[in-house]
């Protein structure tokens, strides 16, 4: 985790405003910062300042300054804030809901002493510390506090744990004591902790530790019970202080400690077991951090300052955003927000076991959140905000998750199917099925409260095709099996768990009961069938019939209704439930009775006094009224009238409850006449049948007992006049005309016209009846009737009345009907007109007035769009535009067929009729048509008629639009098509790059690939995968486009992905690489040797897989070790391979465990290495252990170690030890030292070899002595052979000498005895005779005077000297303190070092002598490397001399700058005298150019040489022109720095720098193939042609501008090249014209240069070619002119002498559409933008012939055109 720096909440002060403590609510909604002034601020989540309120003293007497805030928490509902007061007292404010609610104190508790800290961990308990030592409780809801514990120290910190559950006191005496409220099964102690070192101010409760700091600059890691596991030491920082506060993620995995201007950062590493030290945070001047709050969604982190500033840090670990929708915020490894980005709503997802969440996903309708950790498993419903962590082992990632239940969640995987309910964290339940389909399986959650039953969790499963099985999830047992003999498709349990529907794929609906185990089919053919929610009443379809099940417990009473289409949905919302059919287009909805859905029990039961009481008991509402209406229906179906009464009563229809208790009256009468209830009674069931509307009924119970009267009475009461009059006409009542006359005035009296003017038509009154039609507003009524009589056809008053009233109430149809059939067309079309009747309009109009039929048309046609029938529109224009030329002239009949035409065309895009919208513009103007084209397209492009739509577009000229169209269906073969006929090459490609672009940044990577590939740029596809990491499509691109680079691309990923940590794909790209080595080694690394053995063995060697076991087994060691060889069968090989690589330890430790026997092997090898390695000591050991002494002995006798070997072979081996004696004799003789060697050898009893070492060393006198002591028999023999061998030498031989030396030295006659010391000379014997020399010098200095001492010193010496025993001479000289002589002795056989301390010992003035003379021999022998330690500057002029130039810049650039520069500018020198110009530019580049006056002709030089070099123009110079340019530009800044050069000298180095970055720009475009700039780059180097080589120059520019077409520039230049080089064959420019160059700024006075710089053949071809242009005339011999009437190419102006800013691409001058890439820089934007391009081509790894790795610098301008190869490493 990182800390970033968000934004300022409280800016600092400028003197001391701490910020006493800050908090955060627990909803993260709220942040609460206590100032000094004792303010308390809140900000909202966004970091804005939303309320603030004043804190309160203990005692107001004391004053607002009597005390300081020290501590502040919210509760956790975050609608209160405690406050901790050092005034002794702790006040909790009520700060509500809302911003700017009233802060009202609800609690206060005074304590004996100074609150100095505090927390609010758990509902109404609030804990605090006091200065005196004491940790309390405050409980809010009684308001009383209480001690939880005494200490006798200050209390200077408090924290909790992250379940707020126990917290930790930390004391001024570094006390830290800890309580739980709840240990949570964890078994940790309570009580004293720890002590701290110091007192613990920063002190965080992390899961996995305890972590305290403070004075003493040290962080301290405790474990869980109080042992110290890691420390960080900062005492040794000085720029680190006290560590002042400190605060734990809300996930506990990260520590923050703040101290002054740092915040440090530590974050628990679960690998290592140990805190990992993030990057601290460090702000200069933010000074002390006096208080930390972390935000309880782990996002944020505020940091309070001791001058008063609050800074915000965003602590995330990274944000992702999910499909646009929601933000994946990682705040911890085990913690993630996710944001609703369109809501705003958020849910924290966190791993309560502290595991590492992976990826976030969010499935399900954007609903449920699904996360793995490596051993559990996530869940979430946003909506509801449950959460649920449960155990999951790893699958792959291959479960598949169903959400269709909204408790809970199903996941298969495997052939098992586990559930888990949201907001829990054990898993739900969990059975083996086959089926995943959710309609296969049926959960239900306390889905419906039950009586008696509080937790009721079912599950329906298929156990096979036709087997149901039903589990009780609360209790995990089976309740019930269904076995089927057909193949079940479908299955759902009812809320209640105890019914169960399934459909068998016979379409057959089945119904079981749980309880009972019974099976019923309820429906032969369902198509449908689905529980209504909250009920247990079921809808299904049959074919064409709705049915409904109101009581499931009957299934064979059913509710059944015809439908017209098929049931999509149920839906059951504010108390209504609606079936959602589907009939066509359109969807209708059927709702069902909720009253008996509801009370459908008692319906069914017939019990309607328990549906009374039932519905008695609820309010009135609409659905309760619905209820009372079914119910008095029923009521009176069932004859029930007093039920019935109840319900219009409870209705509150009064009228209908009067008239049935008024029935009721009379059955109650009638049933104490005649008995029973009295229903039967006429009266009753007449009035019930007039309750029920059915007069008919009643009248005919009336007629049946001949109550005529009742039954006239009850019509006449109801109005019914014409039912009275036919009673009374049937039965001839008397009364009969006076009905009919009062029916009449009663029909006027109530203004009844219609049903009078009815009654006088029936009488034939027509006249009449007409006027009362008309009184009561009906004049079509009148109308038809005047139709239908001809004699009323001829009463032009009727005919007047009725038109009038007609137009009057605009029934103007009618109207023209009327008007039409009196004969007056013209009143009658215009009334048709005039209602829209245009059919009989244009009817009348073809008949009566031809010419208005195409109005009439064109306005049926605009009156039908108005109507929105637009179809029927279409058709009236299309007439009114061909009928219009009948009657119009040829003008109007054009105008007028233009506009009905577009309106038909109009009207036919409306109706989207678009074939017959085409059909009409084809047969239009392409200016009419265009636009009306461009719609149709969109049309058919959505339809994804492609081809329609492309003639479309190009129709309608917009073919851009056909190609996008291509492009945005992914169809870019036809867009590319389509594209090359109507766009350039280059603006196809910039086109598809453009598009491809788009589609990468959208994530649609396969699109943008086709784009790639489509324009031929495969590396832009594949540099897109390997950005994206989308490695398996980069590969297979490489492997199609870049074949060879295929094995190096798999290598590259390989080690990318091993960097990332996903070592399995890792795996797989090195084995396509074909290298399992780095595969094995990979997995060695991380520690999983199972993967290493098995790539070892699957690709290794025959041998490899045994190496890995080897190593696998090394790493495990111990009793694991031997196991893991035991199984592979390697135990014994592998002791011996550890045995044979020295790896002792472990062999030994196999074998111990193991192969015993194998011990003694391993420690005679393990000896023999030892004895190899010069440890002789641990060897013998070995040896002894391995039960070979001998081969102890013979190692100290080989090393010469006579003691050791000695001690050996007495304890160990006796039989050694005259061996031992006897190899100690013979080193001894071979040393001279004959009586040592005497010894041993008489020691061993072996006098023999004694007396045979004697006469090799012809010492016979010794031979013979031991011969005569020890073996005396062979005496005789010895002395025959002694006298031989004297014989062969002489009286004069060196022995003789000898021999007669010691007689004069025995004798005392020492001077005799120095002399024949000095006369023995034997040239084989050098050990002899310096033995002589030796003994005659130290007789001389012991026995004779000074003088001879010093001549026989003098005359030895030499002697040894010459022996080359220098030691021993100089030892001689310094005997008879001769110095001098002594330290020539030691320079002689130079022992320098002995010589030096012996002049520094005895003779300081001779230091120097010694010092001269080492020198002189270090030059004469060239030992420079030693001479540098003595004399740095004579060995680099020896280096220098030697012209050993590398060793002499190697040992020059570790001294001083201007010396390592001195020699460079020699070596420089010297490299351009032999023609290495070359060389000696890679020297500046490197070491770079110093600004020294004496290195300027160098420089010079180097510029001067390479500009005339031949083959300088071509790609492949680029580095050399590179380099050249950083030379020269490091000179330029060093010269402006330093301020060395003269401003002419600066201005010259500057021109050299412009001509060198020109000629390197021109190489490098020439890489990028960009002809046309090299060319303008060449003509701009024409102005330089000062400095360079005017002949190459032109020539250059010449054949530049010739190869891109620029032959008029071609001809001038080359003409002018042809003139130059015959000036140099004749030696002078004076032959020279300069007419074509008089307006330009290329210098016509120029340098002649020396030679030829052009080949003679070119030359010739140059020629040629003027001539031939010259001959042909076909060009001007003049340079092309810009908008300035100057040469295109030149800076200056010819009319105003204004000088533009060259171009640094190309050298021309930048008129307009520039960019400026810094003050006094700038190019063309399009040559920009086209140099880019070809940079990014090569970056892609398009194979030209460009330089690689180039980086062009112009002037401080860098410009990097680095080019990898494609996809490699």
């Amino acid at each position: 985790m990182q800390l970033r720096h968000v934004r300022t909440l409280l800016a600092p002060q400028d003197g001391t405003a701490r910020v006493t403590c800050m908090a955060w609510s627990a909803s993260s909604a709220r942040f609460a910062v206590c100032t000094a002034e004792r303010v308390v601020l809140l900000y909202d989540e966004q970091g804005e300042r939303r309320d603030k309120f004043s804190t309160k003293p203990a005692d107001a007497k004391y004053g607002r300054k009597s005390y300081v805030v020290k501590g502040m928490a919210f509760s956790p509902d975050s609608t209160k804030l405690a406050v901790g007061q050092t005034d002794n007292i702790v006040y909790v404010y009520r700060i509500g809901e809302e911003w700017g609610d009233k802060k009202v104190i609800c609690n206060k508790f005074i304590q004996t002493s100074a609150v100095t800290c505090l927390l609010w961990p758990a509902e109404n308990v609030i804990v605090f510390g006091l200065a005196e030592g004491k940790v309390r409780l405050a409980n809010t809801k009684n308001n009383k506090s209480s001690t939880i514990y005494v200490t006798d120290s200050y209390v200077v910190s408090l924290t909790s744990n992250v379940s707020g559950k126990g917290i930790l006191s930390g004391h001024a005496d570094g006390t830290i004591v800890r309580f739980f409220f709840d240990d949570e099964g964890s078994g940790e102690s309570q009580g004293k902790f720890a002590v701290h070192p110091c007192p613990p101010y920063a002190l965080a409760w992390a899961p996995n530790s305890i972590v305290a700091a403070g004075c003493d600059k040290k962080i301290v890691a405790y474990g869980k019970e109080g042992s110290v596991i890691q420390t960080l030491d900062y005492s040794r920082d000085s720029s680190e202080k006290e560590f002042t506060t400190a605060a734990t993620s809300p996930s506990g995995q990260s520590i923050v400690i703040g101290s002054y201007d740092r915040l440090r950062v530590l974050n628990w590493s679960p690998r290592r077991g140990a805190w990992e030290e993030g990057k601290p945070k460090e702000i200069a001047h933010l000074y002390t951090i006096t208080a930390l709050a972390w935000k309880r969604d782990g996002s944020r982190i505020c940091a309070g300052t001791l001058c008063g500033g609050v800074e915000q840090f965003d602590c995330c670990l990274r944000k992702t955003i999910y499909k646009n929708k929601f933000e994946i915020t990682y705040v911890g490894p085990s913690q993630v927000i996710v944001k609703n980005l369109s809501t705003g709503t958020r849910v924290v997802l966190k791993s309560q076991y502290g595991y590492e969440i992976d990826e976030v996903k969010i499935l399900g309708k954007d609903r449920y959140l699904v996360a793995h950790t490596s051993d559990t498993l996530l869940l979430g419903d946003i909506s509801s905000n449950k959460l649920s962590e449960v155990a999951w082992q790893g699958s792959g990632g291959n479960e598949k998750f169903f959400f269709d239940n909204e408790n809970v969640c199903m996941i298969f995987n495997a052939g098992e199917l586990t559930l888990v309910e949201y907001g829990s964290n054990d898993i739900l339940g969990s059975v083996r099925t086959e089926f995943m389909n959710p309609h296969l399986v049926s959960v239900r959650i306390n889905e419906r409260q039950q009586r008696g039953v509080d937790e009721n969790k079912r599950l329906a499963y298929l156990v096979d095709i036709k087997t149901i099985a039903t589990v009780d999830l609360v209790g995990g047992y089976n309740t019930g099996t269904i076995s089927h003999d057909s193949k079940i498709d479908w299955l759902e349990l009812n809320e209640t768990g105890h019914k169960l529907l399934f459909r068998d794929k016979k379409m057959r609906l089945q119904l079981y009961d749980i309880g009972s185990s019974t099976k019923s089919t309820i429906l032969s053919y369902c198509s449908y069938v689905q529980w209504v929610p909250g009920s247990d009443v079921v809808v299904a379809q049959n074919r064409n019939s709705l049915c409904i099940w109101y009581n499931i417990d009957a299934p064979e009473r059913v509710t059944m209704f015809p439908l017209k289409g098929d049931i999509v949905g149920l839906e059951r919302s504010d108390g209504k439930t609606e079936v959602l059919v589907s009939e066509g287009v359109s969807t209708v909805s059927y709702t069902l009775d909720e009253g008996l859905i509801e009370f459908g029990t008692a319906i069914d039961d017939g019990d309607y006094h328990r549906a009374t009481a039932f519905l008695e008991t609820l309010e009135m509402s609409t659905e309760t009224e619905a209820m009372w209406r079914t119910l008095s229906r029923l009521a009176l179906e069932a004859r029930q009238l007093h039920i019935a009464e109840r319900c219009f009563a409870a209705l509150g229809n009064m009228a209908k409850a009067r008239f049935l208790h008024e029935t009721n009256a009379i059955a109650d009468q009638a049933a104490q006449e005649h008995g029973g209830d009295g229903s039967d009674h006429y009266l009753v069931r007449a009035r019930l049948a007039m309750l029920d509307k059915n007069y008919k009924l009643a009248e005919m119970i009336f007629l049946e007992q001949n109550a005529t009267e009742e039954a006239m009475e009850m019509y006449q009461e109801l109005h019914m006049w014409d039912e009275c009059i036919v009673v009374a006409k049937a039965k001839g009542h008397p009364m009969l005309e006076k009905l009919r006359r009062g029916y009449y005035q009663w029909l006027l009296d109530t203004q009844q016209e219609e049903k009078a003017g009815e009654v006088q038509e029936e009488q034939g009154d027509y006249v009449a009846a007409i006027s009362l039609y008309l009184r009561a507003g009906l004049p079509a009524r009148a109308a038809r009737l005047a139709m239908g009589r001809d004699e009323l056809l001829t009463s032009a008053d009727v005919i007047d009345r009725i038109s009038v009233a007609l137009v009057r109430g605009e029934l103007y149809e009618q109207a023209g009907d009327l008007f039409e059939k009196v004969g007056n067309p013209r009143k009658a079309l215009e009334c048709y007109s005039k209602g829209s009747a245009f059919l009989k309009a244009v009817e009348l109009a073809r008949l009566a007035f031809p010419a208005e039929v195409v109005k009439l048309e064109e306005a049926w046609g605009d009156h039908l769009v108005q109507q929105k029938q637009l179809d029927a529109a279409i058709n009236h224009y299309i007439e009114a535009s061909v009928a219009g030329g009948d009657a119009c002239c040829l003008a109007l009949k054009t105008a007028f067929g233009a506009r009905c035409s577009v309106k038909a065309i109009e009207a036919a895009l409306e109706a989207r009729q678009w074939k017959k919208a085409v059909y009409i513009l084809d047969l239009q103007d392409k200016q009419t048509a265009a636009k009306y084209y461009l719609k149709i397209a969109q049309h058919y492009a959505a339809l994804q008629e492609y081809q329609v739509a492309e003639e479309l577009y190009i129709k309608g000229g917009q073919t851009k639009d056909a190609v996008d169209m291509y492009t945005q269906a992914g169809l870019w073969e036809q867009a590319h098509k389509l594209a090359v006929k109507c766009m350039s090459q280059e603006d196809v490609s910039v086109l598809y790059i453009t598009q491809a672009q788009e589609m990468e940044r959208q994530g649609k990577y396969k699109e943008a690939e086709r784009l790639y590939i489509t324009v031929n740029e495969p590396d832009m596809a594949i540099t897109m995968y390997k950005k994206c990491k989308m490695y398996d499509r980069m590969v297979s691109l490489v492997a199609k486009y870049h074949k060879d680079l295929l094995g190096d691309t798999h290598l590259h990923l390989g080690k990318e992905l091993e960097a990332e940590g996903r070592l399995q794909e890792a795996e797989y790209h090195y084995l396509e690489a074909k290298d399992w080595k780095t595969t094995v080694n990979m997995y060695r690394v991380h520690d999983m040797w199972e993967d290493a053995y098995r790539v070892a063995k699957a690709h290794g060697g025959a041998n490899s897989h045994k190496h890995v076991a080897y190593l696998w087994a090394k790493s495990l060691g111990g009793e694991a070790a031997v196991k893991l060889l035991s199984k592979f069968g390697l135990l014994e090989m592998a002791i011996d391979h550890a045995t044979d690589s020295g790896v002792f330890e472990f062999a030994f430790e196999l074998a111990r465990l193991s192969m015993k026997q194998k011990m003694p092997d391993i420690h005679l090898k393990y000896a023999m290495f030892l004895e190899d390695e010069g440890k002789f000591e641990e060897a013998e050991g070995e040896f002894i252990k391995a039960g070979k002494p001998k081969e102890a002995v013979l190692m100290f006798v080989h090393n010469q170690d006579w003691d050791a070997a000695q001690r050996v072979a007495e304890a160990h081996d006796p039989d050694s030890v005259a061996d031992v004696l006897v190899g100690q004799a013979q080193f001894a003789f071979e040393q001279r030292e004959f009586q040592k060697a005497e010894a041993f050898l008489l020691r061993a009893q072996r006098p023999e070899l004694a007396i045979k070492y004697y006469k090799e060393a012809g010492m016979w006198s010794e031979a013979l002595r031991i011969c005569k002591e020890y073996v005396p028999g062979r005496l005789g023999e010895l002395q025959e052979e002694c006298a031989r061998e004297a014989g062969k030498k002489g009286s004069s031989g060196s022995e003789g000498l000898l021999e007669q030396a010691r007689e004069w030295e025995q004798a005392g006659e020492y001077a005799r005895a120095v002399d024949c010391y000095l006369k023995v000379q034997d040239a084989s014997n050098s050990v002899l005779v310096e033995k002589c020399l030796l003994k005659a010098a130290e007789l001389a200095v012991k026995f004779l005077g000074q003088s001879r001492s010093v001549e026989v010193t003098r005359t030895v010496a030499p002697q040894l000297v010459a022996m080359k025993k220098y030691s021993m001479a100089a030892e001689l000289y310094l005997n008879l303190d001769l110095i001098r002589e002594a330290i020539d002795a030691l320079i002689e056989g130079e022992e320098w070092s002995k010589a030096k301390h012996i002049a520094k010992e005895f003779d300081p003035r001779s230091e120097e002598y010694v010092d001269q003379r080492y020198k002189e021999y270090l030059k004469k022998q060239g030992k420079v490397d030693s001479l540098v330690g003595i004399d740095v500057m004579a060995a680099l002029d020896t280096y220098a001399k030697q012209e050993q130039w590398e060793k002499c810049l190697e040992v020059a650039a570790k001294q001083s700058y201007p010396v390592l520069h001195k020699y460079i500018a020699l070596y420089a020198t010297h490299l351009i005298c032999e023609g290495s110009w070359d060389k000696a530019l890679r020297l500046y580049v490197e070491h770079g150019a110093p600004a020294n006056p004496q290195n300027f002709n160098i420089y010079k030089r180097l510029f001067v040489e390479m500009v005339n070099a031949p083959g300088m123009n071509c790609a492949e110079a680029y580095s050399s022109w590179a380099g050249l340019r950083d030379m020269l530009l490091s000179l330029c800044e060093a010269l402006l720095k330093s301020g060395e050069g003269s401003a002419p000298v600066q201005e010259e180095f500057e021109r050299m720098l412009l001509v060198s970055h020109y000629c390197a720009t021109r190489a490098a475009v020439q890489g990028l193939q960009l002809d046309m700039v090299a060319a303008q780059l060449s003509i701009s180097l024409l102005r330089h042609t000062d400095l360079l080589p005017a002949d190459k120059a032109f020539y250059e520019a010449g054949m530049a501008a010739k190869a891109v077409g620029w032959e008029n520039m071609a001809f001038v230049f080359l003409n002018r090249f042809l003139d130059l080089s015959d000036a140099i064959e004749e030696g002078n420019l004076d032959s020279l014209d300069h007419s074509d160059f008089q307006r330009t700024d290329i210098p016509c006075e120029v340098p002649l240069p020396a030679h030829q710089h052009v080949p003679e053949e070119q030359r010739e071809e140059v020629r040629d070619w003027v001539l031939t242009v010259s001959m042909d005339q076909r060009l001007e011999q003049v340079l092309p002119q810009d908008e300035r009437s100057t040469f295109e190419a030149s800076l200056v102006a010819a009319g105003t002498g204004v000088r533009s800013l060259p171009c640094l691409l190309t050298g021309y001058p930048v008129l307009r559409n520039k960019l400026e890439l810094r003050p006094g820089r700038e190019v063309k934007r399009e040559v920009w933008y086209k140099f880019m391009k070809a940079v990014k081509s090569c970056l892609t790894g398009i194979d030209r012939p460009s330089p690689r790795g180039a980086p062009f610098q112009s002037q401080g301008i860098s410009l990097s055109a680095d080019i990898p190869q494609p996809c490699g490493p």
